[in-house]
């Protein structure tokens, strides 16, 4: 028996919605990473099928994430991805706040924390604000006194739109220090020009965090050369449907130079410490 046989995962990045949510760009991108989620697509979109499909990957908790982005990706209401999840223990459904879309986002928020979300993802390039702005740490301050994460893409996009400007990292170092009980989770890890800018605000800032959605595992230690030294905040992510099946990264990880005490923080401990579970 393999040493991780047994191992299960907790994957903090999962996107679930209909083709006809995501512009035509984003469908495009999904089909060329060969994803199953087109060869069985009525089977993905089925709440109890698709549950069943993360269990057989041997994921026990999935983080289901909605994303209104009309000028990048499309979107994906809170109230679908409450609806996905309801009823279904496995998944964790977080709520999106777009600032520019909502009249009274701090409104909006306490109603989807009221509706059972587990945390919040913010979409900084594709909606277009810089995550230190003023206008976003009502946000912030509304998360902390729930004790809810905060999960927020960095780094590169290859959607059509995206402004990468406002997801460079650095912002993240004012937010860590006016909100240090808040769990911010840097989506991405700045993937592409922030790789040492994240990884030194993760190991400066107690409250920071690196998910790997979107990064190939086999270049972890490249991107991260000192990632054992660093290991309690490493969180995996998928970026469903962004990659072939659900748990295709994850055997990458279980493959990595890493001893399993590591391997266990990156695929589950550090996630559920986060999460609270």
């Amino acid at each position: 028996m393999d040493k991780f046989d047994n191992l299960k995962a907790i994957d903090f990045h999962v996107h679930v919605g209909r083709k006809e949510d995501w512009h035509e760009w984003v469908r495009a991108y999904q089909k060329a990473a060969h994803s199953e989620f087109y060869k069985r697509y009525q089977e993905m979109i089925d709440p109890m099928k698709f549950a069943k499909y993360l269990k057989s990957h041997h994921i026990e908790k999935a983080v289901i994430l909605p994303e209104i982005s009309p000028a990048v990706t499309g979107v994906v209401s809170n109230e679908y991805v409450f609806e996905f999840c309801q009823g279904r223990e496995i998944f964790l459904p977080f709520c999106t706040i777009n600032p520019h879309l909502m009249t009274h986002p701090s409104r909006e928020l306490k109603k989807y924390i009221k509706m059972g979300a587990k945390g919040i993802k913010l979409y900084p390039s594709y909606n277009y604000f810089y995550p230190n702005e003023s206008a976003i740490y009502p946000l912030y301050s509304i998360a902390e006194e729930y004790r809810l994460p905060v999960l927020i893409h960095t780094g590169s996009s290859v959607f059509r739109g995206s402004k990468i400007k406002y997801s460079d990292p650095i912002t993240l170092d004012e937010v860590a220090v006016d909100f240090p009980n808040l769990s911010l989770i840097m989506a991405h890890s700045g993937r592409g020009l922030w790789y040492k800018e994240a990884f030194l605000l993760s190991r400066i800032h107690p409250n920071i965090y690196l998910e790997i959605s979107g990064l190939p595992p086999q270049n972890l230690l490249n991107y991260f050369p000192e990632m054992e030294e660093n290991i309690d905040k490493f969180i995996y992510g998928s970026d469903w449907p962004g990659i072939r099946t659900i748990g295709s990264n994850i055997d990458r990880i279980k493959k990595l130079p890493l001893d399993k005490e590591s391997i266990r923080k990156i695929l589950y401990r550090n996630a559920a410490s986060i999460l609270g579970l």
